[in-house]
């Protein structure tokens, strides 16, 4: 393990990627909710459990903080914001008004890319049996099957925006498949979705895409409670 004596010497790119090391970890933690909304962080105990020295530490936590997962109070340091749902709901709205942007820029096939349809097709058209079922592997999966259909549709402002706003909802986003029937639904929807797209059917594309993702916001957001309230129950020593 490196010590905090030889980070605090190493050159500054070496203190980034130190940074940028805690900073991937920390938010791994709070996406699995092993670190929940209220839980006070110590920039001490991180250090130590790193390895490092505060500097890098207090970088991660600033860019956790900017980025508006954090939070720092004079007296009491560091936390985890609690789950703002209002904002999740604008999110969630937000990336609705993209996404439906870019289905209908498909659909008129006034610019896509066909290879970032055709792995959608090898992913989401299959048989049952060919289906994935961890959780982790099909919450990654459907972040892709959304940005590819904005990517194929071939604004690249449209994509770096849709971009940050999967980052920002994705610590309750990939909640909605712990559960197997969340993970057929999601099959199901996605190749409704998927064909409608191929035959250039705007309008049906439009109202499949839109309930899906409203109906994935309402269950997340009973995932999302249930699984805090799970969270809270349980000792500090089981996450």
């Amino acid at each position: 393990m490196v010590t905090a004596r030889t980070t605090t010497r190493g050159a500054p790119g070496a203190r980034s990627n130190l940074a940028d090391r805690i900073y991937q970890r920390l938010k791994a933690e709070m996406n699995d909710f092993r670190v929940v909304p209220g839980d006070r962080l110590s920039e001490a105990e991180i250090g130590l459990r790193f390895g490092v020295s505060r500097t890098p530490v207090r970088q991660a936590l600033f860019r956790l903080r900017d980025e508006g997962f954090l939070d720092v109070a004079a007296k009491s340091g560091w936390y985890v914001r609690p789950l703002d749902f209002a904002k999740l709901d604008d999110l969630y709205d937000l990336r609705i008004t993209l996404e439906l942007a870019s289905v209908a820029r498909l659909c008129a096939r006034s610019r896509g890319s066909d290879a970032e349809l055709d792995r959608l097709r090898a992913t989401w058209l299959v048989p049952v049996s060919g289906r994935l079922e961890n959780p982790r592997e099909v919450g990654a999966l459907d972040e892709e099957f959304h940005a590819s259909l904005v990517r194929a549709a071939g604004n690249a402002e449209i994509s770096r925006v849709h971009a940050d706003v999967t980052e920002r909802i994705r610590v309750v986003r990939r909640l909605d498949f712990t559960r197997s029937d969340r993970i057929s639904a999601t099959y199901f929807e996605h190749a409704k979705i998927l064909r409608a797209v191929m035959h250039y059917k705007a309008d049906q594309a439009a109202m499949l895409l839109r309930a899906h993702i409203e109906q994935s916001k309402i269950e997340v957001r009973k995932i999302t409670l249930s699984t805090l309230f799970e969270a809270r129950s349980r000792p500090r020593g089981t996450r």
